[in-house]
């Protein structure tokens, strides 16, 4: 190694630390794989935690206990739940046929308009038996895969439940549990990059809710004025894809388009393309400015590589799980950049300097 010139020992040596913090990432990616029934509740608890937070807090300022105030918070978010999702299948279920034939007549005027011989929506139904036929054998295997596939979803989801109202209960308690197997003299800046870290989860998450439920009811509104079917069961859409930044948007925003273009004709479906437009402006442009000014803001770029890093490790609950921990990761990174960057102390605790109780 000492016949190297320094540059080429300095790359060699970086290049062994990249390689080993990218083996242990995919090991650790692989074991959450393996164990993904207990990662999954585990991260979706902390989303929730940081979700109702605020609700917690507000309930134990009327002098309630922490175990009550956790149940109250539980059951409340479980009743609310479970009376938005009654309500979004119903409006799904109930403008899903319209919306489903909508889509259909879209399709087979785009195939007459654009489509090439032998791939329109009449050669495909003509082959559609045979299709049936190939994969007859593996229907029964796919019904039992699916039901197997919700029932460990609902177990997931009940275990994550509860460990939302552990998280909430015992949230005066990970200070301590973080600082004490903390290396010596890190204690105060493993907590302060915790509480970053959260703090930017918890902004995105309610940031995200509140975007996404105003979005939903500017584009109910909007399609109900231009009478386009479904417009309930769009707009429980276009709330549940505001979770995944752009990409939700995106999609939410054309199907819509083609369902008023299905259904109301060419004119109707560039005022719904108008609709969906202004929608994301005043997202852009207000929304996102105005309520989400004190979180962790990332470039687009930065969301959009996220995602689709979640999308190729996890599917779809990857792509839901990127943004809030690429928010984290950032947020970590700006605490360690507020202590130890030019202008900053460094090391935590100087006097002067906000401590980690004072974090957001």
């Amino acid at each position: 190694m000492q016949l190297l010139p320094e540059g080429a020992r300095r790359l060699a040596a970086w290049c062994v630390v990249i390689l080993l913090a990218a083996g242990v990432g995919w090991v650790g990616i692989l074991l959450c794989g393996e164990f993904r029934t207990a990662v999954v509740p585990v991260l979706l608890a902390l989303l929730g935690t940081a979700l109702l937070g605020p609700l917690y807090r507000r309930i134990q300022k009327m002098r309630v206990n922490p175990s009550p105030a956790a149940a109250l918070t539980c059951v409340a978010v479980a009743v609310v739940v479970g009376d938005a999702v009654y309500l979004i299948v119903a409006a799904l279920i109930h403008t899903g046929g319209q919306i489903v034939t909508s889509l259909r007549q879209a399709a087979r005027s785009v195939a007459e308009h654009f489509g090439a011989a032998g791939t329109s929506l009449d050669d495909l139904a003509a082959h559609s038996k045979d299709l049936l036929a190939e994969f007859g054998g593996t229907a029964a295997a796919n019904v039992i895969s699916g039901v197997s596939v919700v029932g460990e979803t609902l177990a997931m989801a009940v275990l994550a439940l509860l460990l939302v109202f552990f998280f909430l209960r015992d949230s005066d308690r990970v200070a301590g549990a973080l600082r004490t197997p903390a290396p010596r003299g890190t204690a105060d800046l493993v907590e302060a990059m915790a509480r970053r870290a959260f703090g930017a989860v918890e902004g995105f998450m309610r940031g995200t809710t509140l975007i996404a439920l105003i979005d939903a009811l500017c584009i109910i509104v909007g399609l109900l004025v231009l009478r386009v079917p479904g417009a309930v069961g769009l707009g429980a859409l276009v709330f549940v894809g505001a979770f995944l930044p752009y990409l939700g948007a995106f999609i939410s925003g054309a199907v819509a388009v083609l369902v008023a273009l299905a259904d109301r004709g060419f004119v109707i479906a560039l005022w719904a393309l108008g609709v969906v437009l202004a929608v994301q402006v005043l997202e852009g442009n207000v929304l996102q400015p105005m309520i989400q000014s004190r979180t962790v803001q990332m470039h687009p770029a930065v969301v959009l590589l996220a995602i689709t890093a979640g999308a190729s490790v996890a599917g779809i609950l990857g792509m839901l799980l990127a943004v809030p921990l690429t928010a984290a990761v950032f947020g970590v990174v700006h605490e360690l950049r507020a202590l130890y960057g030019p202008g900053g102390p460094e090391t935590p605790g100087v006097p002067g300097v906000p401590g980690p109780s004072e974090a957001p």
